[in-house]
């Protein structure tokens, strides 16, 4: 019986499997974003919209958390699919790279003539850090940097300000030099730039940071980056000339345990989604496919992602209906096996109940004509019958009523053979 019910359930398995893509459920994956307020969140909102037009069965939800540490966790302790994440924050130790999202440079703005040419020379002095979701996670970042100048962070004193009152520090002397995490293009170290020139007058500079290759071996998560002339849209250019320094990356990050096919199908919307997505935000342009040549990556590409970048465009549909028909070949070939298995054990259990039969007929016969001694012997042979068919029984379930009849039948002509050599 339990086989018999297993082949039918595979069979029935295999043929929904075959038929599922017509009726493909909805997926929905769940995307940890945060802070409340940055420019990410709102880049992964305009996501969820686009890709609601692009793939409507296919439902991105933003998933609010505190902060960008928040979101990594998230993704650790399984309440996401997905997360956002800052490459000089710890990664998700689950985590894999689906995309890049935002390449952000680290700024150290200083105004015309500063005494400040190193790192180290900020020791005993005041920055500013523009204020605003991410300030926290800036700040750490510029205690990691100061740390590897052998600076301790306590000695340089950090103020956090909206642009006006960057402008006002820096006019008045309270902040050397204004420290920015930013793109080039729209944002807080466009801003921070603007703020210097508006204070004094003149053109900023950014301070150059040779040790970069050596910074970025020992935290993989700050990356070697050339400023570009004119990156910062200053009048005359800032910087005047490119400027080694550092970056930090956006990643959009999967679970380990995200099916390939879905990670495909994620990175294929990011990708696809981006001319739609420049229209809601300017930071959709720069989202990007990850180096799949890096070795020493400081997260992996998820390997559905890898495959995509490798193979081209299929969508998530078109792969996962390729997997749902073999899978429903499979099972249905599966249940088709089992079912045959169950048949033949069927056949062969009904060979071994006639061949009983016959055996217990003949005892029946033989009985007829038997003396005393021979009606023992007959006896002896119906009780292994009954044990052998009972031991069968109690393995694959009750037997034919035949069987029982012709063991009634047997028993019943020894009984009567010996009544009547008693009454002899």
């Amino acid at each position: 019986m339990i086989l018999r019910a297993t082949a039918g359930l595979l069979a029935l398995a295999g043929l929904a499997a075959a038929a599922f893509y017509a009726g493909l459920t909805r997926a929905e994956l769940r995307v940890a974003t945060g802070p409340p307020g940055s420019a990410i969140q709102r880049l992964v909102s305009a996501f969820a919209q686009a890709n609601a037009r692009l793939h409507p069965r296919v439902r991105v939800v933003p998933v609010e958390e505190d902060g960008l540490r928040a979101s990594a966790a998230a993704l650790e302790e399984g309440r996401v699919d997905l997360a956002v994440i800052r490459s000089d924050l710890p990664p998700p130790t689950n985590g894999m790279t689906v995309a890049i999202l935002r390449r952000d440079v680290i700024a150290l703005v200083l105004p015309p003539h500063s005494p400040v040419t190193a790192l180290g020379h900020l020791a005993g002095r005041r920055v500013a850090i523009p204020a605003g979701p991410v300030q926290a996670d800036d700040a750490r970042l510029l205690d990691a940097l100061l740390d590897d100048v052998g600076v301790p962070a306590a000695r340089v004193e950090r103020i956090f300000a909206e642009p006006e009152a960057l402008v006002a520090a820096v006019r008045e002397h309270r902040a050397v030099a204004v420290f920015a995490v930013g793109p080039v293009g729209p944002g807080a170290a466009v801003d921070a730039v603007a703020a210097v020139a508006r204070a004094t007058r003149g053109t900023p500079t950014l301070l150059a940071l040779p040790e970069a290759e050596a910074i970025h071996r020992r935290h993989p998560g700050l990356e070697p980056s050339e400023v570009p002339v004119g990156a910062f849209r200053g009048r005359p250019d800032v910087p005047a000339e490119s400027v080694d320094g550092l970056a930090v990356t956006y990643r959009l990050v999967a679970s380990r345990g995200m099916l390939d096919i879905v990670a495909a199908a994620v990175a294929r919307s990011v990708f696809t989604a981006r001319p739609l997505l420049t229209a809601s935000t300017p930071f959709a342009g720069q989202i990007e496919a990850p180096d799949l040549d890096d070795r020493s990556p400081l997260l992996p590409v998820h390997p559905g992602v890898a495959t995509y970048l490798t193979n081209g465009d299929q969508s998530f549909f078109d792969t996962s209906q390729n997997y749902l028909y073999l899978g429903g070949i499979a099972l249905s070939l599966v249940g088709s096996g089992l079912a045959l298995a169950v048949g033949h054990g069927h056949r062969r259990r009904a060979a071994r109940e006639r061949l009983l039969v016959r055996q217990l007929l003949a005892i029946a016969d033989e009985a007829e004509a038997a003396d005393a001694a021979g009606l023992d012997g007959l006896a002896r042979d119906l009780r292994g019958i009954v044990s052998a068919a009972l031991a069968r029984q109690a393995q694959t379930g009750p037997g034919s009523p035949l069987l029982g009849q012709a063991i009634d039948h047997a028993r019943a002509a020894i009984r009567e053979r010996r009544d009547a050599l008693g009454r002899g």
